[in-house]
């Protein structure tokens, strides 16, 4: 069998100048989130098949890499003849499904709120593109068992700091926020039933790819009543026409000219769905809450860090397991999202039958470091990056000063890199300089 030296499909190799910036970035990473208060844990990339499978991923259940049963337990699912008897694992899809699995075992262990933070690699059986890949490195931070609005505030937060601190402000990032009980108050308010709320928001969850036109192909097809469906449209149209969300017909949703604050395009979808207050029923007053809820977090993250927050209501987010605030981070270097997250208080209780209050945030990790190779990206910092390149026949005792000059030079905090001169010397430094090296010094024998 012929051997093949290109990765599989969806998985690609890591080259030296792009493994520099991924190890500065994931150091800053850990740096900023510890000093919010963010301890670091890692769980194994197979998680149960089970748990993979609770109907909370939506469309990435369709993309697990599923791993069989072994041995003698293999055999026997096959001569049974149940397709679904021969799997009992799965690469993750996420890390959150995996830390709520290990907040469940260990939660007696923990201090509360448990404020988590997990770098580690996840699997999609997806269709690779530019910026996605089938194995991919995500960055998670999570704050489990805090009920109040602190939690946004406080990932919104350390996102922000971070994103900042590692030079991503230079391409303008900002947070679209959203909450899943204002879609679902949307939904209602066009006359969809509460059954139908998950189906419409796959839906919707299109809408920045095949904008409002599309949205309403698709639910036609799904069998629902076109006066819903315009009512829903023209609910999200005119709200956003308050904010700098402005979803193109034709092409999705793009960044336009900011008319109102998303504070006041909140206001406007309270007033447009509520109506007079004389006529406010329970649901409206829980909807004026979550509503006010938003405002604080963005009024608060605001007033404390120089960051832009968009209220979006066509915001949905592609898991099931959200159940209020969700974010998502965009920025003009890049069509989609470079992150999001939001809360998802039902999860853990699936594990031990009580529910806990959790929320977390994936920056876009594989997306931000393609940013910054296109942008050939400079590492920070005052350290030299040396080559020492060695004449063919130097003697032992050249050879030993040259390596303790090395060794001085490396004592200092630089890099320092030795090897023998290559015939052809421009070639040999253009390979250095790629990955970085600034000075070169020869030495003849």
């Amino acid at each position: 069998m012929q051997m093949i030296k290109t990765p599989v499909n969806g998985m690609k190799d890591i080259e030296p100048r792009e493994m520099e910036i991924r190890q500065f970035i994931l150091s800053k990473i850990r740096e900023v989130y510890s000093r919010f208060g963010f301890t670091e844990i890692e769980t194994p990339n197979i998680e149960h098949i089970e748990n993979l499978l609770s109907d909370q991923g939506w469309d990435n259940e369709k993309l697990i890499f599923k791993i069989l049963k072994r041995g003698d337990k293999l055999e026997k699912a096959f001569e049974l003849g149940d397709m679904n008897e021969i799997v009992d694992s799965g690469l993750r899809y996420d890390l959150t499904v995996p830390l709520c699995r290990f907040y469940s075992n260990n939660k007696d262990k923990l201090t509360m709120p448990f404020k988590a933070m997990q770098i580690g690699n996840v699997y999609r059986a997806d269709r690779p593109q530019k910026g996605r890949f089938r194995q991919f490195c995500q960055c998670d931070i999570d704050i489990l068992g805090e009920a109040t609005n602190l939690g946004e505030i406080e990932t919104l937060l350390a996102t922000s700091t971070l994103l900042k601190e590692i030079g991503f402000d230079k391409y303008n990032f900002s947070f679209d926020i959203n909450d899943r009980r204002i879609l679902r108050a949307m939904n209602n308010y066009a006359g969809f039933n509460d059954e139908d709320f998950e189906d419409v928001c796959i839906t919707l969850d299109k809408l920045d790819k095949v904008g409002y036109d599309g949205v309403k192909k698709e639910l036609l097809e799904k069998g629902y009543a076109e006066d819903k469906i315009d009512k829903l449209n023209l609910l999200f149209k005119d709200i956003l026409k308050n904010n700098s969300i402005v979803p193109n017909n034709n092409v999705g949703a793009n960044v336009g000219t900011s008319i109102a604050s998303p504070i006041d395009a909140i206001r406007d979808l309270q007033n447009k769905i509520i109506g007079k207050e004389e006529n406010f029923n329970d649901l409206d007053k829980e909807l004026i809450d979550i509503c006010n809820n938003l405002i604080d977090i963005i009024d608060t993250v605001t007033k404390n860090i120089d960051v832009k927050i968009n209220f979006n209501p066509t915001l949905v987010r592609g898991m099931g397991y959200y159940t209020g605030p969700i974010f998502e981070i965009k920025s003009e270097k890049f069509s989609g999202s470079v992150g999001g997250g939001g809360r998802y208080d039902k999860m853990i209780g699936k594990f031990i039958g009580t529910d806990t209050p959790a929320l977390g945030i994936s920056i876009g990790f594989e997306r931000i470091i393609g940013i910054y190779i296109d942008d050939d990206y400079k590492i920070p910092g005052n350290i030299k990056k040396i080559a020492y390149l060695i004449e063919k026949g130097m003697n032992s005792d050249k050879k030993s000063d040259i390596i303790k000059t090395a060794l001085e030079e490396r004592n200092k905090g630089n890099i320092v890199y030795i090897a023998e001169l290559a015939k052809n010397k421009k070639f040999q430094c253009e390979k250095l300089e790629a990955i970085g090296y600034t000075e070169f010094k020869t030495f003849n024998v």
